[in-house]
């Protein structure tokens, strides 16, 4: 392998560090993180920000997105969604429940899989404070939104807040 960036998954982070899934805007999962350590002295973040990928390809095998081929054309502004869905659980025994809450996205959608896709990019951060220095570590959702009926149908691209990436 070259070192080039290939594919989205590369971009945004690797494979250790990011998960790929499909949802529909109203869906919200509840994922139990345990550290095993106390956490009473971390730092938590939750934040999304949507991307729109111009198309996306799919493995004929699995049916796995692959975003070789795709090109970010713009994006929404930054979400922080930790003061509603970060829920520790136990600091003593390290838990925390993240919520990647419904609703991260709320714009256009095309009821098409693969024509200017929004990706909403959710990421949480946890720094451990007790450490010197504090160590920062954190963990991607890549969530490839889809069309529900509940969505109006139409071009991500052309909604209000949506910043095109310049080109050179």
């Amino acid at each position: 392998m070259s070192g080039r960036v290939l594919d989205f998954k590369q971009y945004i982070g690797g494979m250790d560090n990011v998960m790929v899934e499909e949802m529909v805007p109203s869906l919200q999962k509840t994922y139990r993180y345990d550290y095993g350590t106390d956490i009473s002295n971390y730092n938590f973040e939750l934040s999304a920000q949507t991307i729109i990928v111009d198309s996306i390809a799919y493995d004929r095998a699995d049916g796995s997105p692959n975003f070789a081929s795709s090109t970010v054309l713009g994006s929404y502004a930054n979400v922080d969604f930790s003061a509603t869905n970060l829920n520790p659980v136990s600091n003593v025994a390290g838990t925390i429940d993240v919520t990647i809450p419904a609703q991260r996205y709320t714009g256009n959608i095309i009821p098409d899989a693969r024509t200017n896709v929004p990706v909403t990019v959710v990421s949480v951060k946890w720094t451990d404070t007790n450490t010197t220095p504090s160590q920062t570590s954190s963990h991607r959702w890549a969530i490839l939104e889809r069309y529900e009926p509940d969505v109006t149908i139409g071009d991500p691209t052309l909604g209000a807040g949506y910043t095109v990436i310049p080109t050179s």
